[in-house]
C-alpha cells in the first residue's frame, strides 16, 4: 500500500506597499545619516554660514522690524533644504546609477515610486534637522524670539522645499555624468542661493539680479519664509505656490525626457 504525504502549502503574503515604503524610507534616512561625508556637510554648511554671518558679523543689525539673526534663520533654512536635496538626491541618484544600484532597484519587486519617495523623505528629514539646529542656535546665541507657531510654519516651509528641490536633484542626476554630478551640484547650489537673496537681501543686489530672482524656487520659498518671520517680503502666498509648482513640473519634465533618452540608448 502506498501512502501519499501531502505537505501543507504555505503562502507567504507579500508585504503591503505601505510597509515597503516605510522600510525603504527608514533605510534611506539611516544610510544618509551614516554617510558622514554627506550628513556632516549637509548639516554643517548652513550652520557654519549662519554662525558666521548671522550670529557673529551682523547680529546687531535689523532688516525692517526683524533682527538679522532671525531673518537669516529663514534664509539659511532654505539653503540647508536645497543642499540636502541637491546633494542627497542629485549626487546620490547619479552615483546609484553609476554603480548599477538603480538598475538593481528597478529589477526588484519594489514599487518604483518607493525609491524616489525615500529620497524625498530623506531630504525632508535633513531639512527639519537643519531648521531645528538653526533655531536652537538662534535662540541660544542670537537672542532670536520665535513663537511656536512661527517655528511650526518654518518647519512646514522647509518640508515643502523638499518637493521642488528633489525634482531638481532628479533632473540633475539624469542629465549629467555621475563623475561630474558633485561639481555641477555646487555650480547650481551656491549661485542659486546667492541670486535668490538667501545670503544677502535682494534689495542690496543689482537690479538685473533682482529681476531674474523669481525664476528660482529658492526665491519663492525664501519670500514665504520671510513673510512667516515678519520680515519684508515680496509677492503673495499663491504667487509663490504657483512659481514652485511651475518649477517642479519643468524639472519633472526634464527628468522624464532625460530618463527616456538614456533608456533608448541603453
Amino acid at each position: 500500500m502506498s501512502t501519499t504525504a501531502t505537505l501543507p502549502i504555505v503562502s507567504a503574503s507579500a508585504p503591503s506597499a505601505f510597509r515597503v515604503f516605510l522600510t525603504e524610507i527608514r533605510y534611506e534616512v539611516l544610510r544618509a545619516l551614516r554617510t558622514r561625508a554627506f550628513s556632516l556637510s549637509a548639516v554643517g554648511f548652513p550652520i557654519m554660514f549662519y554662525c558666521l554671518f548671522g550670529l557673529m558679523m551682523n547680529r546687531n543689525q535689523t532688516i525692517g522690524a526683524v533682527d538679522v539673526t532671525k531673518y537669516l534663520l529663514g534664509g539659511y533654512s532654505i539653503f540647508g533644504s536645497l543642499g540636502a536635496a541637491i546633494f542627497g538626491i542629485g549626487v546620490g541618484v547619479a552615483l546609484d546609477r553609476s554603480a548599477g544600484w538603480l538598475e538593481l532597484k528597478q529589477a526588484s519587486p519594489m514599487p518604483p515610486l518607493a525609491y524616489v519617495l525615500s529620497k524625498g523623505c530623506m531630504a525632508v528629514a535633513f531639512s527639519l534637522i537643519i531648521v531645528s539646529i538653526l533655531t536652537i542656535l538662534g535662540i541660544a546665541f542670537g537672542h532670536v524670539h520665535i513663537t511656536l507657531s512661527e517655528y511650526l510654519r518654518i518647519m512646514g516651509i522647509a518640508a515643502l522645499a523638499a518637493v521642488p528641490f528633489s525634482c531638481l536633484g532628479l533632473a540633475l542626476a539624469f542629465l549629467v555624468p555621475p563623475t561630474a554630478a558633485g561639481g555641477i551640484a555646487n555650480l547650481v547650489y551656491l549661485p542659486m542661493s546667492f541670486l535668490s537673496g538667501l545670503w544677502v537681501p535682494l534689495k542690496f543686489l543689482p537690479h538685473a539680479l533682482q529681476v531674474i530672482a523669481p525664476v528660482f524656487p529658492t526665491y519663492h520659498l525664501a519670500q514665504m519664509m520671510y513673510a512667516t518671520l515678519g520680515a519684508p517680503s515680496e509677492g503673495t502666498f499663491m504667487t509663490h505656490i504657483l512659481g514652485l509648482l511651475g518649477f517642479t513640473l519643468i524639472m519633472l519634465g526634464i527628468t522624464w525626457l532625460a530618463y527616456q533618452r538614456r533608456a533608448d540608448n541603453a
